[in-house]
């Protein structure tokens, strides 16, 4: 474990031996602290920038970075090589898998899922960071497999985006996403289970 610079830790946190938490930013900010609540699981190969505030139960896979300047809260879960890049905000309860690549000043609110490959963009002119904006994910929003969300588009609650889809504009919530570019189908509530374990699989 390389703790550096000012960290403030909850109680009850493991931290691995080969994790670096407190990672000195490369660029210049205001407060370099870095404030993780209580209970936080840090593996292996996880880097934590300093600067940001991290609520309590944050739990990283192996090779996970968060960047500097995020506000997260409660419940984080970011697995294998996956990044938040700096500057965004993150709700309570959201879960990141595996290679997934969240973009500067991008939204996420509570109990949002990215499932693996999951890459958000925040601008629409690379190398142009005067309109640098990510997506906004609301609340309870599934994002499916190696899905590409463009930049400032707002994704709406519960909605469920299919695996491999392009989303280039706004979604209305409880909406289903399919396709490049992204189109919606039909509501989540007209999905059947596939599996027959259940006539709906979202029926609350």
């Amino acid at each position: 474990m390389k703790l550096v610079g000012k960290i403030i830790m909850g109680s009850n946190c493991f931290v691995d031996d080969m994790a670096i938490v407190g990672y000195a930013p490369g660029r210049k900010i205001e407060d370099t602290a870095l404030k993780v609540g209580n209970d936080a699981v840090i593996r292996a190969g996880s880097i934590i920038y300093g600067g940001s505030v991290i609520g309590e139960n944050l739990e990283t896979g192996h090779g996970a970075v968060i960047r500097e300047e995020n506000r997260i809260g409660d419940g984080l879960r970011i697995w294998n090589n996956s990044t938040i890049d700096y500057g965004c905000f993150i709700g309570n309860n959201v879960k990141i898998h595996c290679n997934v690549y969240i973009a500067q000043f991008t939204t996420i609110e509570d109990d949002v899922f990215l499932a693996p490959g999951v890459m958000v963009a925040n601008d629409f002119h690379p190398l142009c960071s005067r309109c640098m904006k990510g997506p906004t994910i609301k609340k309870g929003a599934r994002i499916g497999m190696n899905v590409t969300i463009l930049p400032r588009v707002i994704i709406g609650e519960k909605s469920l985006i299919a695996a491999g889809a392009v989303v280039t504009g706004d979604v209305p919530p409880c909406s289903v996403v399919v396709g490049n570019p992204g189109r919606v189908t039909k509501s989540i509530y007209d999905l059947e289970c596939k599996t027959g374990i259940m006539e709906r699989p979202y029926n609350e």
